[in-house]
């Protein structure tokens, strides 16, 4: 019996206290796995964090904001609505503090419609109400959007993302016009939206 009680750790305390040294290797023993958690989940942020900084997304289409006025798809002269040769149309849009460029665009009811839009200096919305379109324009991204229209009509189209003090003033339009109509359109009556 007197070799049961030799280890103070393996002796009963009265009102079932727990020695000292037990909760002390306990604790540490805690700490280090909580440690290690922490460290793992740094070192999983730190490298997706790099990764994702070094190689966006393979879907993501990058523009430099700097000189897409320059050159490339979205010049001034590239901006609007184009009829494509398989029917669709394509709009270009550039969102740029407090403006969407062209302000207005004319598409054609039941064409598939594709919008590509990039901005040239701060993150903007690109919604147009009552339908499926709405996306965040971000500089140095293309963003793209299909969809098409049942019907001719008039959409206001406008910045759904806080981008500066002028916000509430960026507003555009898009107007839906019908098919045999938008065919006989010059590629400015199509930039532009005012009563003729």
């Amino acid at each position: 019996m007197a070799d049961q009680f030799s280890n103070p750790l393996r002796r009963t305390l009265s009102d079932g206290i727990v020695p000292q040294e037990a909760v002390a290797r306990t604790e540490k023993s805690w700490l280090m796995v909580m440690t290690a958690m922490l460290a793992v989940m740094m070192a999983i942020i730190v490298v997706t964090g790099i990764t994702g900084a070094l190689h966006p997304a393979s879907n993501v289409e990058v523009i430099d904001p700097l000189t897409l006025h320059l050159h490339g798809e979205f010049v001034e002269s590239n901006l609007g609505t184009a009829a494509g040769p398989d029917g669709s149309v394509t709009v270009r849009i550039v969102a740029e503090q407090y403006d969407f460029v062209p302000h207005c665009v004319r598409v054609p009811a039941n064409t598939p419609v594709k919008f590509r839009l990039t901005s040239a200096d701060a993150v903007h919305g690109f919604l147009l109400p009552a339908t499926n379109v709405n996306t965040m324009v971000v500089p140095g991204f293309v963003a793209e959007l299909r969809t098409s229209f049942a019907a001719a009509g008039e959409y206001a189209m406008p910045c759904n993302e806080f981008c500066g003090l002028g916000h509430q003033a960026m507003w555009a339009h898009v107007t839906v016009v019908p098919k045999e109509q938008f065919a006989n359109m010059t590629p400015v009556e199509r930039a532009r939206c005012a009563r003729q």
